[in-house]
């Protein structure tokens, strides 16, 4: 089945209506069980998207959790926690679930991360990197291949090792919002609307995904 896919002008557009989704997505997860699992990924777009979200989202009601983390110092400017944290409104009431990436067992905090998910997030946020990785699903990766885990370890990629949730995890979603933005995303976005499993992108299911991207990354 073919994701939806919506083209737009630029990234401050994608991301407002990235927001939108969100916002239509928690609604519907917290009418429906009380609550709004939601994980995200890094990225500038994301980031500009929660600066959207503002004053408009049932925070108390919303649980966040990372889709991956580079293994860093809490807060090292690295890390995906250290921009989520900054991009949310002051205050709020949101519950963020960190991945313990500075836990001195690796391997033990990632079984420990994967028990706190719920059986099936309600949506999660992707970017797409222009050699098709998602999350920290790199291609050549070992992590690629893990499907008896939801979290695993990954890399060293740019420079850092990383904590990602996996395949199982990611496919067992209620929704998937890709955010994909950038002219060096042409390539990438696509084999990924052509369903090419051979980047690991391509391996997400599109049952339940729809795809917002900017004109750079469409090639328009």
């Amino acid at each position: 089945m073919a994701f939806e896919i919506e083209i737009l002008p630029d990234a401050a557009v994608v991301a407002e209506r990235g927001a939108e989704i969100v916002i239509q997505h928690a609604q519907a997860a917290v009418d429906d069980h009380g609550r709004f699992n939601f994980a995200v990924s890094g990225g500038r777009t994301p980031w500009a998207m929660f600066a959207r979200l503002v004053g408009k989202m049932p925070w108390e009601k919303v649980t966040i959790f990372q889709v991956d983390e580079r293994v860093a110092p809490d807060g090292d400017p690295d890390r995906n926690l250290t921009h989520l944290r900054a991009s949310l409104a002051p205050g709020g009431a949101v519950e963020i679930r960190a991945m313990p990436v500075a836990a001195r067992d690796l391997d033990a905090a990632a079984a420990h991360y994967a028990a706190t998910l719920p059986d099936a997030l309600d949506l999660v946020h992707l970017g797409l990197g222009p050699d098709g990785h998602t999350a920290s699903l790199v291609p050549g990766d070992p992590v690629l291949e893990v499907v008896d885990r939801d979290v695993a370890l990954a890399g060293p990629y740019q420079g850092h090792q990383r904590m990602t949730l996996t395949f199982p995890a990611l496919n067992r979603a209620r929704g998937v919002l890709w955010l994909v933005t950038g002219s060096d995303k042409v390539d990438a976005l696509r084999r990924l609307r052509a369903g090419d499993r051979s980047i690991p992108g391509g391996r997400i299911s599109n049952e339940h995904a729809i795809v917002v991207a900017d004109v750079a990354a469409a090639g328009s």
